[in-house]
């Protein structure tokens, strides 16, 4: 399940997140106890994967743009959590292949992959049109599709409502994040 290193950095975001947050969690039973799954959410700010793993009864590998994968100082938190690196086709295409490389292994292992298919944060807190990348994973590899639905986290500092996420100041502490 969780490696000694997966749990004490779970438990540090979850600590975090009751601290930030009033969490209210439904549908974490239609996450599948065993065997691979594609996480699917939608991405209104930087703490989506942060939540949803530290929510998540076991460990999700999440796919994110190589630019925040990389960012100092947080880079060996992702590598630590074991996130998986992409970039667009134009971009770095053997960046990409090895992405979907990766993801492939990981759902061949039967753990959980977790995906943003906007690609971006929202820029109004509506979500934006899917990338190809879900279609291209499950067309490799069709396994359980979770759809997740994040609630009430557009608004905060880590979201695009009333400027660039991390530029504003909170607005609200302890909001309720469904």
């Amino acid at each position: 399940m969780f490696t000694l290193r997966e749990r004490i950095l779970r438990t540090v975001v979850r600590a975090l997140v009751a601290v930030m947050y009033r969490v209210r969690v439904r549908g974490l039973d239609a996450l599948p106890a065993e065997g691979p799954a594609l996480l699917v959410a939608n991405h209104v700010s930087y703490l989506d994967a942060f939540l949803l793993g530290a929510l998540a009864a076991r460990p999700v590998r999440f796919v994110m743009h190589r630019s925040f994968y990389e960012r100092w100082p947080l880079s060996w938190f992702f590598r630590a959590c074991g996130a998986i690196p992409i970039a667009g086709r134009r971009e770095d295409p053997a960046l990409l292949a090895r992405a979907m490389e990766t993801i492939d292994a990981t759902l061949a292992r039967g753990e959980i992959v977790g995906i943003f298919p906007e690609g971006q944060l929202s820029r109004d807190g509506a979500l934006c049109a899917f990338r190809p990348g879900v279609e291209e994973i499950l067309a490799r590899r069709p396994v359980p599709v979770v759809p997740v639905a994040l609630d009430g986290l557009w608004g905060s500092v880590f979201s695009y409502a009333g400027g660039p996420p991390l530029t504003k100041p909170p607005r609200r502490f302890r909001a309720r994040v469904a």
